[in-house]
């Protein structure tokens, strides 16, 4: 194969083949196609596309580029969530251990961080002793046993997209339809699942800047999920504004366990319970989403997914003890500064980009694959729209190493928040679902 012709064939925008797709893929995990190369042919899909059966054939060719997970029968169904990423996003964290807890099996198979939004497993990385690469004997054994895991694919799982999904933090070419749509139902299709729920975001902070683009990548993993014969849904959600009041590795933690201790913010609370019944009306265990949200809101106040996630976390590796010692801390980073309001008023703008840059460059996210993370870097009591704030008041906190880092944020988080006399109408969280 003489793959820089597809690389000019793709840069003129025309169509590569299934073959040639699946020919490339197998090099590229072979270690035969160096990553400069690659780099450049996802350059030029960003800019030229891949039409349907062009993601089809990569997103096919990335899933058997590995191990498929292979589960006993059970009468628990085979669910997870995904989301296209966005400031304070947690919500996989909360709602793996629900949905164990609502009779499902959740083998979920998370990622990275990717440009300024957080990874799942960098957040589980702050937990002492959480191992997030496990073998795929104990990926099975842990669904079977606890009934949810959430990991990262082993080196023999979608071996392809590990290596491009780091390849495409680092090019600049995260924001593409296809290769959002084959990374994502690659790892997905490779879990053996019976339903599966998408969150796909817009706004300021999200890959999908307006509306009608999430519409558009909804629709398309939506239609190749169902085609691949996994019930698939998805519903849109606003990340102009961060999601929760905490964003940072660490601090996303924490929200996490206030989500499944009953006192989380409210934002984060609906989008946990609308997920788990969305996934409830999918396979048919609940008529309506109606009976099914107070089913999950139920289940969510009993207290039962919260030892649920002690028990996962343990399973993966976590001193439970030292975890507890670290969540009772205020704050584990080095110095931790309020950012106070220059007036009084309702906030009518959180802009949650500038929030996650700031973290990105504080040290909680990478400018290279190879950056190394620090977990205890964020922003919490994050001030939301609607909300009214006094001079004296805060509008949020800054985590960070030093007082140099805690300047620098500071003078940006100003530009976050707009304040005005007159309070904004509300927006919805969750503004469609694509079925």
């Amino acid at each position: 194969m003489n793959f820089l012709s597809l690389i000019e064939s793709k840069r003129e925008g025309k169509t590569l083949t299934p073959e040639h797709i699946r020919e490339f893929i197998h090099a590229f995990t072979a270690g035969k196609i160096p990553d400069y190369q690659m780099a450049a042919l996802l350059m030029a899909i960003y800019f030229r596309g891949l039409n349907t059966t062009e993601t089809t054939a990569l997103t096919l060719a990335m899933r058997d580029s590995g191990h498929v997970l292979k589960f006993p029968k059970d009468k628990r169904l085979l669910v997870d969530k995904h989301s296209t990423g966005g400031i304070g996003d947690k919500v996989s964290l909360p709602l793996a251990p629900l949905l164990a807890c609502l009779g499902f099996r959740v083998p979920m198979i998370s990622g990275r961080g990717l440009g300024i939004t957080g990874g799942t497993l960098d957040k589980l990385d702050s937990i002492p002793g959480f191992k997030t690469l496990l073998p795929v004997s104990q990926i099975i054994k842990q669904v079977q046993q606890v009934g949810c895991v959430i990991c990262g694919q082993t080196d023999k799982m979608i071996p392809a997209d590990k290596k491009i999904y780091a390849l495409r933090d680092a090019s600049g070419t995260v924001p593409s339809i296809p290769l959002i749509t084959a990374s994502i139902l690659s790892k997905k299709l490779a879990e053996s699942l019976d339903a599966l729920i998408l969150d796909v975001k817009f706004g300021s902070a999200a890959f999908m800047q307006t509306k009608a683009d999430a519409r558009k990548l909804a629709k398309a993993m939506v239609a190749l999920g169902n085609q691949c014969g996994v019930d698939t849904c998805a519903i849109l959600t606003d990340m102009n504004t961060p999601l929760g009041r905490a964003a940072g590795n660490w601090l996303e933690i924490k929200e996490s366990i206030d989500c499944l201790e009953n006192k989380g913010p409210i934002d984060l609370r609906e989008l946990v319970i609308d997920s788990a019944a969305h996934l409830l009306v999918q396979t048919r265990k609940s008529k309506s989403l109606a009976a099914a949200r107070k089913l999950a809101e139920d289940c969510l106040n009993s207290g039962e997914p919260r030892q649920k996630w002690d028990e996962m976390i343990v399973a993966q590796g976590a001193d439970l003890k030292a975890f507890n010692r670290k969540l009772a801390l205020d704050s584990t980073a080095k110095v931790v500064v309020e950012v106070k309001p220059e007036k009084a008023g309702y906030v009518t703008k959180c802009d949650a980009r500038i929030i996650g840059e700031v973290i990105r460059d504080l040290g909680g996210g990478r400018l290279t694959k190879e950056s190394a993370i620090n977990f205890d870097v964020g922003v919490d009591r994050i001030a939301k729209p609607g909300e009214r704030v006094e001079k004296s008041g805060i509008l949020c906190r800054v985590h960070a190493a030093d007082l140099v880092q805690v300047k620098m944020a500071n003078v940006r988080l100003k530009m976050v928040f707009e304040i005005s006399a007159k309070q904004p109408a509300k927006t919805p969280l969750i503004v469609e679902v694509i079925q």
